[in-house]
C-alpha cells in the first residue's frame, strides 16, 4: 500500500471518534425525546408501583376492608366465601360459582388504581412526560 493511501487511512480513523461521539449523541437525545413523548415513563412509574404496592393494598383489602362486608353479607370468610350453588356434578359433588372472590379481586384493582394515582398526583410525576405536539 501506498504511503498516501496509509497517511488517508490513518487520518480518517483518527477523526473517526468525533463522529461517533456527533452520532451517538443525537441518538441518546432522540431517545430521550422518544422515551418523554411516548410517556415510557409514566408506564414504567405505574409498574414499579403497582408491583410494590400490591402487596400492600391486598392485605388492607383482604384483611380490613373484605371482613366487615363478608359480615354484612352473610359470610364469615369476607367476600371471598360468597358464592352461589349452581347444581351438582355427576358424581354428587356441588358446582359453586364463586362471585365473591370476582368482587374481592375487583375491588382490589379499584384500590390500587386509586393509591397510584394518588401517589403520581401528590409527586407531580405526571409533569415529567411531554406532550406530543400535533
Amino acid at each position: 500500500m501506498s504511503e498516501t493511501k496509509k497517511s488517508k487511512i490513518i487520518k480518517q480513523a483518527q477523526a473517526a471518534p468525533a463522529a461517533v461521539v456527533k452520532v451517538g449523541r443525537s441518538h441518546l437525545n432522540g431517545f430521550m425525546d422518544f422515551i418523554r413523548t411516548q410517556g415510557v415513563v409514566g408506564l414504567a412509574i405505574g409498574l414499579v408501583l403497582g408491583g410494590s404496592v400490591s402487596v400492600l393494598v391486598t392485605s388492607l383489602v383482604n384483611n380490613v376492608v373484605m371482613p366487615p362486608l363478608g359480615l354484612l353479607l352473610g359470610s364469615a370468610d369476607g367476600l371471598k366465601g360468597l358464592g352461589w350453588t349452581i347444581g351438582t356434578t355427576p358424581d354428587g359433588t356441588p358446582a359453586v360459582l364463586h362471585y365473591g372472590i370476582f368482587l374481592n379481586d375487583l375491588i382490589n384493582f379499584i384500590v390500587i388504581a386509586l393509591v397510584i394515582y394518588a401517589v403520581i398526583s401528590i409527586l407531580k410525576l405526571d409533569k415529567f412526560d411531554k406532550k406530543k405536539d400535533k
